[in-house]
């Protein structure tokens, strides 16, 4: 059976959090969608506070740890990607935009992402629209048209609750992300991102000085 890995950026402060939390039911339903399709799933999940020193490190030195090597490693090299913060002060956390920072420009370019956030307030869902949007789009990554807000009255709902309850909105994103994650050979055709350009050479581009 072919397998597509699907990697999981969770992006929350406390342990246990609600992005977290999230994150797991967006990676489950993702997964029960893609088998529903023939494919299995190979879900790596990155909970980026274990990474956040790592992360100032190298926006500081510009050279990344051998953790946040392999969490880089982990989301440029999957067939889809999704990506879960809590919002603060009506945007992503410092932390997940700090984590986005390091990654080279192009490496998620044409990757499959579902973006997802958590709130105290129905109010700060737009953040999804004005702010993660438009991130992902900017690195030209394919972003699923439907988008995941969980605020704290969601956690009680059921998918008796209708069409705008969270069990429904996770299961409706989870479907169009595997649809094209069976689609995406990104797994399979990715370059180290950590690697020289051709024709790199430690002396320059004249040979020996």
């Amino acid at each position: 059976m072919t397998t597509r890995k699907i990697a999981v950026i969770a992006a929350g402060l406390s342990q246990p959090s609600s992005t977290r939390l999230l994150a797991d039911r967006l990676a489950d339903a993702t997964t029960r969608q893609l088998q529903s399709l023939g494919v299995d799933a190979e879900v790596q999940i990155i909970e980026l506070r274990d990474t956040a020193q790592d992360v100032v490190n190298n926006l500081m030195t510009g050279f990344p740890s051998p953790k946040l090597e392999a969490a880089i490693e982990t989301v440029t090299g999957a067939d889809a990607l999704i990506a879960v913060t809590p919002i603060f002060t009506t945007s992503y956390s410092g932390l997940f935009k700090s984590f986005i920072d390091v990654l080279d420009p192009a490496a998620l370019t044409d990757l499959p992402v579902l973006i997802a956030a958590t709130g105290g307030s129905e109010r700060h869902s737009l953040a999804l629209d004005y702010a993660m949007r438009p991130l992902f789009t900017y690195l030209h990554a394919v972003v699923v048209p439907t988008s995941v807000y969980a605020a704290s009255s969601d956690w009680g709902s059921t998918g008796d609750a209708g069409a705008g309850a969270l069990p429904d909105r996770i299961d409706r994103a989870a479907r169009e992300l595997a649809t094209l994650a069976k689609e995406s050979d990104r797994s399979s055709r990715m370059v180290d991102p950590f690697a020289l350009p051709a024709g790199f050479s430690p002396v320059g581009g004249y040979g020996a000085q």
